[in-house]
């Protein structure tokens, strides 16, 4: 069961992190477009993509981080 939880982390965080890139990509492509409208709404969507992929996968690093710590000082303390 230890394994598959970090199984899940790793993958949630990989597909945080193709977001994050996807983010970048989608706001660069904004400033392509012509119409002001659509480079406003894609700017901010894109801007919004970004935010929640870095904060997941801030957390999922914090929390990958904090298990691995706990787990070394069972180790060490056993």
């Amino acid at each position: 069961m230890k394994y598959t939880w970090w199984l899940l982390q790793i993958c949630m965080m990989l597909i945080s992190i193709f977001f994050l890139i996807f983010g970048f990509d989608l706001i660069i492509g904004s400033y392509t477009l012509n119409d002001p409208f659509s480079f406003i709404m894609t700017f901010f969507a894109a801007s919004f993509v970004i935010l929640i992929s870095l904060a997941l996968s801030i957390s999922f690093l914090i929390k990958m981080v904090r298990v691995y710590r706990q787990l070394n000082n069972d180790k060490q303390q056993s």
